[in-house]
């Protein structure tokens, strides 16, 4: 059974921290990719950031780059997004989601289908 739970979400002051954390278990191919999806209530569905464990290739949103920074631990099969800067817009509950090859890693992760996602975990940036 594929798992993926996410953690780290919480309250922070505008301008704080967060780094919020992807484990995932029972995938058992090698390339994927990992993306970070937020709802905001009354929102549309926004990718933040995607990772490729084929190149390690990353991509994020306009609105979080230079502030939110995607990475993985292979080993402990952990993908981690460091939030910095946070702002009240950031406000949202994050999911962590898994593409496999059939939709060719990032491409178009924002819209496009995951095969598989986890809980999300809350983040909310107070003003």
């Amino acid at each position: 059974e594929v798992q993926l739970q996410a953690s780290g979400g919480g309250l922070v002051q505008a301008g704080g921290s967060l780094r919020l954390s992807c484990a995932v278990s029972g995938f058992t191919f090698d390339d994927y990719a990992i993306t970070w999806i937020r709802q905001a209530p009354g929102k549309e569905r926004e990718g933040v950031s995607c990772i490729s464990s084929s190149d390690g290739s990353t991509y994020y949103a306009d609105s979080v780059k230079g502030r939110f920074t995607i990475s993985s631990d292979n080993a402990k099969n952990t993908v981690y997004l460091q939030m910095n800067s946070l702002k009240p817009e950031d406000t949202a509950v994050y999911y962590c989601a898994l593409r496999s090859t059939k939709y060719y890693y990032c491409s178009g992760y924002s819209r496009g289908p995951h095969d598989y996602w986890g809980q999300g975990t809350q983040v909310t940036v107070s003003s």
